[in-house]
């Protein structure tokens, strides 16, 4: 039987739809979004344009991809508009909340990324560090050779390293969700993942792995003492407030106002965190990601030298900085990432300058890229678009 290769992130095909954001024919509208204003403010900033392209891609989105709910948000300064469409709760039909909380995914990895040159900045570590360095011995195996590979790589994709996720024992394990409570220990993923040949030297080529990630974790945790998911809320969530935010370790759970994520037609909400860990467990809600990606973008976060390292792309084809993609769009240069994970697909634009935001999110993903994800990233460029008047 022809294996299928699942996905949690913006991988390569995903990067390169983002950063080419290839024009998608869009149908007839089924059923009309509502969109929810976020009070008086929102009367000025986003105008009345970016409000109805937005109300009209999250529609057509959910319509003509048959989706159980989308939703989506522009911000402009201290401006908002939200739209949705379809259900959050497919079975109870309860409509799609556009504040309510999602898992996103490789969303997470934009974070992590921040965490890591923030603790360069303090001078504990540097980009240039070997993974060896931190963890010795643990990469070493059928060409993978972690003396050889550095902490940018991994936030780059540029390692070489093979995606755990390509190994049936654990995608199947968290695609059958039969036990959500099993524990992953991200040594096993990573042995997992070099028990395969590595795909490239060292800073040759582009391979998105989920690897990586996992390892830049673990490297936080021995230049820290801290677990990744301790150092992402004491220097990103709590600073900025992102009250609704969280980064689970263990717990399968969602908890207050979320929306149900589905595959094919199966609730699917409450999967394995472990199985995603610094590559992809956190959960958070569209405005919370758009804070973040303000600040980030902004430069409230990192100091001018780690702000540029972050923006050193592998390549004008290949957009990819550290943990964030940085591309050119129609309306010009945007900051972006997407996140896919069991029952949620994401994507997010943020301006150089960080003013204004668009992030759109559906609650049905099945972990085989399809063209759901290329009409997501389209949707919320468009949406990012018409905030810039184009």
């Amino acid at each position: 039987m022809r294996s299928r290769k699942f996905v949690f992130r913006a991988g390569a095909t995903l990067v390169a739809a983002a950063a080419a954001v290839t024009a998608v024919t869009v149908g007839v509208q089924e059923q009309k979004a509502t969109v929810a204003s976020a009070g008086a403010e929102t009367e000025a900033g986003v105008g009345p344009q970016a409000a109805a392209v937005l109300q009209d891609r999250v529609a057509k989105l959910r319509s003509e991809q048959k989706l159980p709910g989308v939703i989506g948000m522009v911000r402009s300064g201290s401006s908002t508009q939200y739209a949705t469409a379809g259900y959050g709760d497919m079975f109870r039909r309860v409509p799609a909340d556009p504040k309510a909380k999602f898992r996103i995914a490789s969303n997470t990895k934009a974070f992590v990324a921040t965490v890591l040159l923030q603790v360069e900045a303090e001078g504990k570590l540097s980009m240039n560090d070997t993974v060896d360095r931190w963890l010795p011995g643990l990469v070493a195996a059928n060409g993978n050779d972690g003396r050889k590979i550095t902490i940018r790589q991994l936030l780059n994709h540029t390692s070489g390293l093979p995606d755990y996720i390509n190994d049936l024992r654990i995608s199947g394990s968290y695609v059958a969700d039969i036990n959500p409570y099993k524990q992953w220990d991200p040594r096993t993923l990573v042995k997992a993942a070099t028990s395969n040949k590595a795909q490239s030297a060292p800073g040759a080529e582009y391979h998105y792995a989920n690897t990586n990630y996992v390892l830049a974790g673990m490297i936080i945790q021995a230049a820290t003492g801290r677990h990744p998911a301790d150092e992402v809320r004491s220097r990103i969530i709590e600073p900025l407030g992102l009250t609704d935010t969280t980064f689970p370790k263990a717990d399968p759970k969602l908890y207050g106002n979320w929306l149900h994520g589905y595959f094919t037609i199966r609730d699917i909400s409450f999967s394995n965190v472990q199985v995603l860990g610094a590559a992809g467990a956190m959960v958070s809600t569209q405005e919370d990601l758009a804070d973040f990606t303000r600040a980030l973008a902004s430069g409230r976060l990192l100091p001018p030298a780690q702000q540029r390292e972050m923006q050193q792309v592998v390549s004008a084809k290949t957009p990819y900085g550290l943990g964030v993609i940085i591309a050119q769009t129609p309306c010009g240069m945007a900051w972006m990432h997407n996140g896919a994970a069991l029952g949620y697909f994401s994507h997010w634009y943020t301006s150089p300058d960080g003013k204004q935001q668009a992030v759109v999110a559906t609650n049905r993903y099945n972990m085989i890229p399809t063209k759901v994800d290329s009409e997501v990233i389209k949707a919320a460029q468009d949406s990012y678009c018409a905030l810039k008047g184009k």
